[in-house]
């Protein structure tokens, strides 16, 4: 589990860091302004809809059936099933793609209704997103594949195809004076991402004798059985992606820029639930799935107590750091250029309110996988329905009642994830589903003291480094400075409770 975990994670990390080179680029050549704000609105629909018809759904619907055929060695059957899933979703993208296009104008004035009395606005979002939005169906043969992929325990290509669509921006930014203005050149970076993504996926699947071929749809019981999971998991998932949107009409009321500020803080947000908790995630689905076709229920629940236990003892630490230094991290990473360091510290402040709830939005995935595991996608579509319906009654109490603004839409998305871990975690409980072992509640205690000291040397450590070298680079010495010292507080922590935390041989 180790071994596919370091693989996911460590391309997924590198996905981050080609993403962080990205944004940092993004803040430098755009800022934070009526630009910024219109292509991250475009932006919305590649990433969200994705969510939806991609890995939110491909995952839970598709992954756990097509590892179960392929786990009892009926591979020419998983390969049928593949291709009968593959063109009812492409037959489904192709009539999206054009209704989007025809109908875009009115999807913008409906997600951006605070921008009603700015036509120019309006217009460059819509053009923007025109450009954007067929990457969706490029990238969702990838998400396909990599599933595939998945399933039969390869995971490097899957997680590393990510970082093409980092680097098609950055090319493309890096270019950005042979295009209309710098948020077309992001734009067309997408799709051409998309493109390079398609590609790269269709070889690595090709590598491992894994291929799709299209036909024309046809209603099958396999075919049966993955709509009725996938009706389940996109109603889920649609509301999962219904609260980014909900998100972008509520800044919208707010000055300008806060859709950029929104973006960036996440962006930081989700540095480490990528690289760890989206990483446990995936290599958890199809092992459990794997495990419970076989009848192994103890295999099943050790794997998920580990990465359960595992996804605390990496996120906590993230927790601390982003309450204590939230600003220190906004200011080193993207007050550069066109962001100056006053939207950065405003970042900050979103920053430390996307921290409180990241365990959560990691755990989110684990537990889940109690349900995906068994082919039972009602009952986290039931958790998460609930909990974006207190997540949107949250945000709106913080930011019109509270007046918190940009940081309540945060607020709300955090305490959002911990409703539905909590409502999950009751679902497998009561239905003698979830086992809790020693092996996760042992680990609870270190897992906490690392991440005290993690903090608490980052918050000094970032202090150090102020005072020790001032100028346009002090708040990059602190970062430097408070990441050094993060890292001896927690490695030191880890070192005296090696034995009581699931690290196997690492611990030795």
């Amino acid at each position: 589990m180790f071994r596919r975990l370091l693989s996911v994670g460590g391309f997924t990390l590198l996905s981050r860091i080609t993403g962080f080179a990205r944004d940092m680029l993004l803040a430098w050549v755009m800022g934070k302004g009526l630009m910024s704000d219109a292509f991250f609105v475009a932006f919305l629909f590649p990433n969200n809809f994705r969510a939806i018809f991609g890995e939110g759904t491909i995952n839970p619907a598709f992954l756990p059936r097509y590892a179960a055929l392929q786990a009892k060695g009926e591979k020419a059957a998983a390969a049928k099933f593949a291709d009968h899933v593959f063109s009812w979703q492409m037959a489904a993208q192709i009539v999206l793609l054009g209704l989007a296009m025809i109908f875009m104008p009115q999807i913008i004035r409906l997600l951006a209704a605070g921008y009603a009395d700015n036509s120019a606005e309006l217009a460059l979002m819509v053009s923007l997103a025109r450009v954007t939005f067929p990457y969706l169906m490029l990238t969702l043969v990838a998400v396909q594949l990599s599933a595939m992929l998945n399933a039969i325990d390869r995971f490097w290509a899957a997680a590393a195809w990510s970082n093409l669509l980092n680097l098609s921006m950055i090319a493309t930014l890096i270019a950005w004076r042979w295009f209309p203005s710098s948020a077309y050149a992001a734009a067309w970076g997408v799709l051409g991402g998309g493109v390079a993504q398609l590609i790269f996926i269709l070889w690595a699947g090709r590598r491992e004798g894994l291929w799709l071929k299209l036909s024309w749809p046809r209603w099958t019981p396999e075919i049966r059985e993955f709509f009725i999971a996938f009706g389940a998991v996109t109603v889920g998932a649609a509301s999962v992606v219904i609260a980014p949107f909900i998100d972008t009409v509520i800044v919208t009321y707010l000055p300008v820029g806060s859709r950029t500020v929104l973006y960036y803080a996440d962006r930081i947000n989700q540095l480490p639930l990528g690289v760890l908790g989206i990483a446990l995630g995936t290599v958890l689905l199809p092992q459990m799935s794997s495990r419970l076709t076989l009848g192994d229920r103890a295999g099943s629940d050790a794997a998920q107590n580990r990465s359960a236990a595992v996804s605390l003892l990496l996120t906590l630490p993230f927790v601390f750091t982003f309450l204590l230094i939230p600003g220190t991290i906004m200011r080193a990473v993207f007050a550069h250029g066109a962001f100056d360091s006053t939207a950065a510290s405003e970042a900050g402040q979103v920053l430390a309110a996307y921290g409180v709830g990241l365990p959560a939005m990691a755990m989110v995935r684990i537990i889940a996988s109690t349900f995906y595991a068994r082919h039972d996608t009602m009952t986290p579509v039931r958790a998460t329905v609930t909990a974006m319906i207190c997540n949107i009654a949250l945000k709106v109490v913080f930011v019109w009642g509270l007046h918190l603004g940009v940081p309540g839409v945060a607020l709300g998305t955090a305490l959002g994830a911990w409703i539905n871990v909590g409502m999950l975690t009751w679902y497998g409980h009561s239905r003698a589903l979830l086992a809790i072992e020693k092996i996760f509640l042992r680990s609870l205690t270190p897992a906490l003291l690392a991440a005290l000291a993690c903090g608490a040397g980052a918050w000094a450590g970032a202090r150090l480094g102020e005072s020790a070298i001032g100028g346009h680079y002090a708040d990059v010495a602190a970062l430097i400075v408070a990441i050094v010292c993060a890292s001896a507080g927690y490695g030191a922590v880890l070192f005296l409770f090696r034995k009581s935390l699931p690290l196997g041989k690492f611990a030795r």
